[in-house]
């Protein structure tokens, strides 16, 4: 009983983050009682508990350890998306001062702000499973906080149909991830990702029998991030949802899900025996060419974001589809089966963090000065808000990857990763792709500066809070398109130490 309670407080050492989270999370609902009328408070409460759980995860860099019998790790990999997931969450938590949205809800914002801490949680839980009970229970966990979110504002008439589908797909996605859970169970009888891993590699399984898991098992993971033929509950859900909560799914939760996705191939279908293998480059246990299924995927994710979004005049939907094409762009990175591709998708999930939750910004400070988030509202917004509209024009030239912003930073290290694997192929798709997805951030640019204003009166004007938060935005999105070096060492060190090699 000594040596197991010993054993209980070296693994809660390593999960500090974690439990700055329970704890935040727990305390914020006791808060919400006592100052139910002064949700702010709730507010600042849980904004300090995140910092919290951010600083705990930060100090955790370098560290490279497996904590509670194998369910977790701690490892460069899952402190750099656990950061990541903190800094959205905080981003939100701004955000949300200003939206009205969220302001006008003030009895429900306490479980608005609980909620989002129980998210934030799940994605933590996401980035260090190492055990496909914790990966489903992580998963289910975020899942279950973002229905209830989604379907946050009940007064608009699309809210609530929203929360409905995404219950809808979530469920009928996790079930049929349980489904492939278990068949790769039967077939290795180890639930953590080494053991499966050790498994696969010791007896040879039914082929047929292990590609109908592995592709039932993708189906959980395509739906958390929104790849094709899984997105179908994206645009309704990012359109009925709160801009807050559309900015942090199309970010954190997409994050999350490649970082539960990446572990997953990484650990449990890489073959470990072979050893003249380049330094970086990994191998596919039996050949299975499990990473051509995800470049089918990419493809297809890629080319129907971009030209579905190429019809929508509402901004929210726009940005889904978009979201929807970059999930896409950053599969090439996992197809690649090394380092540098993992680590190029890890620069891109850096970039996308500022260049989609600014755009994200603007269509919410739009919304509440216009009461409008259709393409129309933009009519001379280059005139009417000269500061929200080259802001808005910075966020789509870097989303559309061209220099010198951060998005072609982006795309730059994944085509490099892609033409060093000689994925020639896939190259060529992704770029046609980003070619497309010009014309559509170009059609915003046309009706901001190249419309007149018909039917829109008077200027914009932005409170000073607002106008720091947005130049909080746009400065790194500006600044990673030309110093950039720093944070391409902080990814290449994030997947160096973490899996099985």
């Amino acid at each position: 009983m000594n040596i197991f309670i010993q054993q209980i407080q070296q693994n809660l050492a390593y999960f500090l983050p974690e439990t700055a989270l329970v704890v935040t999370l727990c305390l914020s609902i006791l808060a919400g009682l006592i100052f139910g009328k002064t949700p702010k408070v709730v507010a600042w409460f849980v904004f300090i508990g995140v910092g919290a759980a951010l600083f705990f995860a930060v100090k955790q860099a370098g560290v490279s350890q497996e904590i509670f019998s194998g369910m977790i790790a701690v490892d460069p990999f899952a402190v750099f998306f656990k950061s990541l997931a903190a800094v959205c969450t905080l981003t939100i938590f701004l955000f949300s001062i200003f939206s009205s949205e969220v302001q006008t809800t003030v009895k429900r914002m306490a479980e608005y702000y609980s909620l989002l801490v129980a998210m934030t949680l799940g994605m933590f839980l996401m980035a260090g499973a190492t055990n496909v009970l914790m990966m489903v229970l992580a998963m289910e966990l975020t899942s279950l906080s973002s229905y209830i979110v989604a379907g946050y504002t009940k007064e608009a008439a699309d809210s609530s149909e929203a929360s409905l589908k995404y219950i809808i797909y979530g469920a009928v996605s996790s079930g049929i991830m349980l489904y492939g859970i278990s068949i790769l169970f039967g077939l290795t009888g180890a639930m953590d990702y080494a053991g499966i891993n050790h498994s696969l590699t010791l007896n040879a399984p039914n082929y047929f029998a292990l590609l109908t898991a592995t592709i039932f098992i993708v189906v959980g993971f395509g739906y958390k991030i929104s790849a094709v033929p899984f997105h179908f509950w994206t645009p309704d859900v990012y359109e009925g949802a709160p801009i807050t909560i559309t900015a942090f799914l199309s970010v954190a939760s997409k994050a999350a899900g490649f970082a539960m996705m990446i572990r997953f191939f990484k650990v449990i279908f890489i073959d470990t025996t072979i050893l003249a293998v380049p330094a970086g480059m990994w191998t596919s246990l039996y050949g299975f060419e499990w990473n051509k299924l995800l470049a089918i995927l990419s493809v297809l994710t890629m080319t129907l974001g971009n030209l579905v979004a190429v019809w929508q005049d509402n901004l929210k939907r726009l940005l889904a589809y978009s979201s929807i094409a970059h999930a896409g762009y950053m599969l090439m990175g996992v197809v690649v089966l090394s380092n540098q591709g993992i680590a190029a998708v890890l620069i891109y999930l850096m970039m996308y963090l500022f260049m989609n939750l600014g755009a994200f910004f603007v269509v919410m400070l739009v919304a509440n000065k216009t009461g409008s988030e259709d393409i129309s509202a933009y009519r001379g917004l280059g005139y009417r808000a000269p500061l929200i509209g080259v802001a808005m024009a910075i966020f789509l030239v870097s989303l559309t990857g061209l220099p010198p912003t951060a998005g072609f930073i982006g795309k730059l290290y994944l085509f490099a990763a892609l033409l060093d694997a000689k994925w020639i192929w896939l190259a060529v798709v992704g770029a046609l792709n980003s070619v497309i997805s010009l014309y559509y951030y170009a059609r915003v640019l046309r009706y901001m500066f190249l419309r007149n204003p018909e039917g829109q009166t008077g200027s914009i004007t932005l409170q000073r809070s607002e106008a720091i938060l947005l130049l909080a935005f746009v400065i790194p999105t500006l600044l990673f398109g030309l110093y950039f070096g720093p944070l391409v060492e902080l990814a290449n060190a994030s997947v160096q130490m973490f899996g099985i090699r």
